[in-house]
């Protein structure tokens, strides 16, 4: 939000029976059952779905391996339909690295659920432009380019629906000749399909305390490339994973390599948040990865073609807050439905949205609205999206407590215990101690680290790789990276963890700078680069960032990613 309180102005208003908040995996299918259901039933039914990047698609990032299982639900036809699943995955690999060598772990080792069988090997942006075009063919309302800026509350409390579509607000905080109240947008129910760290689902699970008896949710930053390589190099169908170097065993994550279409290769790396060394980054740490034997001979004679990152929930079935308040329910990564050990969750977003707009439809037949769906929050308990999730409910608890080769030992045979019994742990379910942010150690403790520097051929600086994003903000506005205090990042971020913000972020939008005798540091944002990944805003050791909405159509324009 920007210095002037737009929230209390007067604006038009647009009424809907449902708004989503969100143009992802989650918020289209929730969409295109709304209007399924609306059909089978011969009456009508009003959904606006919201999304702030440019297109559907821009900010969409992951993988991406993609389990077709609720989308087989929502659209039986979807390969008559022409959905960009294109690729079968054919081969699995799981590797645990060392420095040079590598050790190949059996796949029959881990539980039918790891295998890909019956997965697509795709791009999770064009698989929800192509949604798009299915809930538009259906009468859904869906505008690009409006970013949802803060929530409007009926008298009694209950969400009433977003603000959207506030543009010309100067970086001094005044309206310039260009300003655009916005409009508010109303809707009897009103999903919130944000994703990772949602602006808004941040205020909502704080407000009516949705976190309540959860444990914290957990975080990894995953940073990814698209690379177009020779045909000799090219394994179609070919799903690698590592883990193990170049991460010590304290530091959770690992990558991931898919070969799909023509002749591309999905490269990437995830590091879970709640890792120690304020000095360790991540971005630093794919590119050294990439120069590894197991992996730079697929890329050699190729070309990097994209690159983005974006934040993952990671704190699975014991993270996932209340998902339903009054007036609205969270869907999605909103609420974080991400299985860790699959490395996957658009199937378990798209099943929660479906799950959502069931219920919301059956509560607007009946002539409800503004309350609580109880009807979803029970759904989803039942669901097949919180059996697999409650499955491998403490493979990430392991990891942060026994480190990434004991811990992954462990939670190996946990898995394996959880899927023959249908559920039942020698553990329990294990709870998530703390924060990322609260698990970042002080800069005291551990030493620098020094990182190779990238050759422009295998590897790459942050620079170079925020141009292949498309990154584009507006300049003239107010940032929409904020500091509560603006005196911590020197005063205590710098003198105790170091600033990790400079080395947590893969944009470069932080740096600390210093005079030309190396003295009298000064913090400095370029938002402008910002990728829209939300790593600050759960990182940060001091929790002193705030990441909100730029005006609609910032940030990242991501082709095929």
């Amino acid at each position: 939000m920007s210095d002037i309180d737009t929230a209390a102005e007067e604006r038009e208003a647009m009424e809907y029976d449902v708004v989503i908040v969100g143009g992802g995996p989650s918020g289209l299918a929730a969409a295109i059952r709304l209007k399924q259901m609306a059909e089978q039933a011969g009456t009508e039914v009003s959904v606006a779905v919201l999304e702030k990047g440019s297109e559907v698609g821009a900010h969409i990032l992951s993988g991406a391996v993609i389990d077709p299982k609720a989308l087989t639900e929502l659209i039986p036809d979807w390969k008559e339909q022409g959905a960009p699943l294109e690729t079968p995955v054919t081969q699995d690999k799981f590797l645990i690295l060392g420095p040079q060598g590598e050790l190949d772990l059996p796949m029959f080792a881990m539980p039918p659920f790891m295998h890909n069988d019956g997965c697509y090997i795709a791009s999770l942006g064009n698989l929800c432009r192509w949604l798009a075009t299915q809930a538009e063919n259906l009468g859904v309302e869906i505008y690009p380019g409006f970013a949802a800026s803060d929530l409007v509350y009926r008298e009694d409390g209950s969400v009433k629906g977003v603000i959207v579509g506030v543009v010309g607000v100067g970086k001094d905080g005044q309206k310039k000749g260009s300003y655009e109240p916005g409009m508010e947008l109303h809707g009897k129910y009103v999903f919130f399909a944000e994703g990772v760290r949602g602006s808004l689902s941040k205020i909502l699970i704080n407000k009516f305390d949705l976190q309540k008896g959860k444990s914290p949710q957990k975080y990894g930053i995953g940073i990814k490339e698209l690379w177009q390589i020779p045909a000799a190099n090219h394994r179609s169908g070919l799903a690698q994973h590592t883990t193990g170097w170049p991460l010590d065993n304290d530091t959770g994550g690992g990558s991931f390599m898919y070969h799909f279409g023509d002749n591309y290769v999905a490269i990437g790396y995830v590091v879970h948040l709640n890792y120690k060394n304020p000095f360790l980054s991540p971005f630093d740490e794919f590119q050294r990865f990439k120069h590894h034997p197991s992996v730079k001979p697929y890329l050699e004679g190729g070309k990097r073609i994209a690159y983005g990152a974006r934040a993952i929930t990671e704190g699975g079935y014991q993270s996932v807050p209340k998902l339903i308040f009054p007036g609205g329910v969270l869907i999605g990564c909103s609420a974080g439905f991400v299985n860790v050990p699959r490395i996957k969750g658009s199937h378990n977003a798209m099943k929660t949205g479906m799950l959502a707009a069931e219920e919301a439809f059956k509560a607007l037949q009946a002539g409800r609205q503004a309350d609580e769906l109880v009807e979803y929050q029970a759904a989803y308990e039942g669901s097949w999206v919180a059996k697999e999730l409650k499955i491998v409910r403490n493979a990430k608890p392991l990891l942060g407590k026994l480190g990434t080769f004991m811990g992954g030992a462990v939670g190996m045979f946990d898995m394996w215990v959880n899927y023959l019994t249908g559920g039942f742990s020698f553990f329990g379910t294990m709870k998530h101690d703390k924060t990322d942010a609260a698990s970042t150690g002080l800069a005291k403790d551990f030493k620098q680290k020094v990182y190779p520097k990238p050759d422009g051929v295998i590897s790459f600086d942050k620079l170079s790789s925020v141009f292949l994003s498309a990154t584009n903000h507006e300049e003239d506005q107010p940032a929409h990276l904020k500091l509560k205090d603006p005196s911590i990042p020197i005063n205590v971020n710098l003198p105790q963890y170091g600033e990790p913000a400079r080395l947590y972020c893969p944009a470069g939008v932080y740096e600390v700078l210093y005079d030309e005798a190396g003295a009298n540091p000064k913090f400095q944002i370029n938002a402008q680069n910002c990728v829209h990944c939300k790593t600050c805003d759960i990182k940060d050791p001091s929790q002193n960032i705030v990441w909100t909405t730029p005006e609609g159509g910032g940030g990242p324009n991501y082709p095929n990613m």
